[in-house]
Parts: C-alpha cells; sequence; structure tokens
C-alpha cells in the first residue's frame, strides 16, 4: 500500500532507490543524519542483506553467476527474511526503517534489466509482501536518478565493480528506464530526484520537501513513541 502510515504499522518505512552510480551512499548518510536531528528513532538496513542470510545470499548475488530466475527467487527469499526479522519488528515496535533497495529494485533490475516477466515478480510480491491491508511497501521511496553516461562515469574509478556494475550500458538503461516507469505508475510513493547536481543541490531540495512528503514529522514522532 502506498498511503502514509497504514494500517498496524507504528513507523515509518522509507527506501531509497536508483541505477548504480546515482550517488545512494551520499544521500543515505545524509537522510540518516536529517532524521536523526528529527528526533526520529530508525534502524538503517540494505537489500539484498539486512539478516546474517541475506548477507550471505547478498555476497552470493553479487558474484556468483546463476540462472536468471535463481537470481530473483534469491531476492524475494533475502527480502521475506528481512522483512520477518527486521523491518516488520522496527515498523511495530515504533522505529522508523530508512532501506537501501526494496522491492523497487528487482522490478527494475531484474524485470527491466534481465527482461524477466513482471507479473512473476508481482506474484512473488504478493506472497512476500502480502499483509491483510494489502502488499507492504515502503511508506515514502526516494528514486535518485540520472542518465546512464553519468552513472557509468561515477562508476569508473577503479574500484572492484560487482556483477551488475559490470553489466553493459544497455542493461543500466533498461534498469534506469524501468525504474522511472515504476515511479509513474505510482508518483504518490516514489518521488524521482535529478541527481545529476551537486550533492548541495540534491541535499537542498530533500531538506525542503521531505516534511511535505512525511507530514509533519515532529507531530508523527511524538504521536509513535
Amino acid at each position: 500500500m502506498s498511503e502514509l502510515n497504514p494500517s498496524g504499522r507504528k513507523g515509518r518505512f522509507i527506501s531509497v532507490e536508483g541505477v548504480d552510480g546515482a550517488g545512494k551512499s551520499t544521500q543515505l548518510a545524509w537522510l540518516a543524519d536529517w532524521l536523526t536531528t528529527q528526533g526520529i528513532h530508525f534502524i538503517s538496513t540494505r537489500e539484498p542483506g539486512g539478516t546474517p542470510l541475506g548477507e550471505k545470499l547478498r555476497a552470493l548475488l553479487l558474484s556468483e553467476p546463476m540462472h536468471l530466475e535463481t537470481e530473483a527467487l534469491l531476492m524475494f527469499a533475502g527480502r521475506r527474511e528481512h522483512l520477518a526479522q527486521v523491518i516488520e519488528p522496527a515498523l511495530q515496535r515504533g522505529d522508523w526503517v530508512l532501506c537501501d533497495r526494496f522491492t523497487d529494485a528487482t522490478f527494475a533490475y531484474q524485470g527491466g534489466g534481465r527482461g524477466l516477466p513482471l507479473e512473476k515478480f508481482a506474484a512473488l510480491e504478493q506472497w512476500v509482501q502480502g499483509r491483510d491491508e494489502g502488499v507492504l511497501q515502503p511508506d515514502l521511496t526516494l528514486l535518485f536518478d540520472v542518465p546512464p553516461e553519468v552513472s557509468a562515469a561515477r562508476m569508473a574509478n577503479g574500484r572492484v565493480l560487482d556483477r551488475f556494475e559490470q553489466e553493459a550500458a544497455d542493461f543500466h538503461t533498461r534498469v534506469r528506464n524501468a525504474y522511472l516507469q515504476r515511479a509513474a505508475a505510482d508518483p504518490a510513493r516514489i518521488k524521482v530526484i535529478d541527481a545529476n547536481r551537486t550533492v548541495e543541490a540534491i541535499q537542498h531540495e530533500l531538506a525542503a520537501q521531505l516534511p511535505q512528503w512525511l507530514g509533519s514529522v515532529t507531530q508523527i514522532n511524538r504521536a509513535s513513541r
């Protein structure tokens, strides 16, 4: 469900998405600082990963060649564990969750990038994330968007690339397009951020828009504790 604070949730769930090289790591650190200044108790986590089992799956997914459907199924298997062990308990006790990637990434990378059928992901999404009130989704998703040539230039910094980052340019173009299509289908939840700007310009926009996107943070935080 896309509406903020759906039934049964005490905390808020924010995810951060974008193609490789979009600058997510920098903005995640800023978001963590921003939440802290608002007096909000939160946890930071990531996908794939987030649990001991999830981190083992992450190591496999980022380095080992495998069948494309195996890759997608492992993503959802790790997500089921992540939800059960980390995300849902945090939301129920009133903590906020700041997550580096969630299901939108699977639709973008395994759907758009790999070309696997989206209807299969929709069924897995319903199975893994389905609740009485609907499919559990983040309350707010920040999609940091850059053109493929910009992300490629940013990744060409000499570091060792994982097997997704090593994919050809057309793969990353498909990933970006899938992200933007997903955002267009759910604009209330997914906010597209032009990440082809200075870090300071992006953070200025976030500081201005986050209270509006999340509502009155102070009031929400006070009511949830």
